[in-house]
C-alpha cells in the first residue's frame, strides 16, 4: 500500500496589513493577505518568556477572498486552513527567489471589526457577530386571557 502525502496547514493570527483583492484578467478575484502568528519560546539569556512572530503570506481565491476583502481589516484576528505551496522565480536583480505561502482553503473571521486597532479599513462599522442572531426566542410571551389559580395545577 502506498504512503500518501499530506499538505495541510492551520494558523490563528491577526492581519499585519489591509486585505489586497485584485482581478485576474479571467474575472477571478484573488485577495492577499498577511498573518503575524507568535510562538512562545523562552529567552536562553534572560530566562524570560519571549513571543517571537512568524509572518504568513495567504492568497484566497474567489468569493471568499471578495468577503475577506470587505470585512477584514489591518489587526483582524483570522484563522487560516489550507495548504503550503512554494515558488520560485527571478528577481529583478536575476537572483533566484522563493517563497512559501499558504494557499487558503478557508478563513475564518475572528472576534469583531470593532476589536481590531483603528487603523484603517474598518470604515467606522462594528459588527456583532458574523452570523446574525435570531432573537424571536427571546420576545416576551403575551398575557394569557385566562388566569389560573395554585388550585388548577396538577402538581
Amino acid at each position: 500500500m502506498a504512503a500518501t502525502n499530506l499538505n495541510v496547514v492551520v494558523v490563528t493570527g491577526n492581519l499585519t496589513r489591509d486585505p489586497e483583492l485584485r482581478s485576474l484578467q479571467s474575472g477571478t478575484s484573488v485577495c492577499k493577505l498577511r498573518v503575524a502568528v507568535n510562538s512562545r519560546r523562552k529567552d536562553s539569556a534572560s530566562g524570560e518568556w519571549v513571543d517571537k512572530p512568524n509572518y504568513f503570506d495567504v492568497t484566497v481565491w474567489g468569493a471568499q477572498g471578495e468577503n475577506c476583502a470587505t470585512y477584514l481589516s489591518k489587526g483582524r484576528p483570522v484563522a487560516v486552513e489550507g495548504r503550503l505551496e512554494w515558488r520560485e522565480w527571478d528577481g529583478p536583480d536575476g537572483n533566484k527567489r522563493q517563497a512559501v505561502e499558504i494557499i487558503a482553503n478557508s478563513v475564518q473571521f475572528l472576534g469583531s471589526r470593532g476589536d481590531a486597532p483603528a487603523q484603517g479599513g474598518g470604515n467606522g462599522f462594528t459588527a456583532q457577530s458574523d452570523v446574525p442572531a435570531d432573537t424571536s426566542d427571546f420576545t416576551e410571551p403575551e398575557p394569557a386571557s385566562v388566569s389560573a389559580s395554585d388550585d388548577d395545577i396538577p402538581f
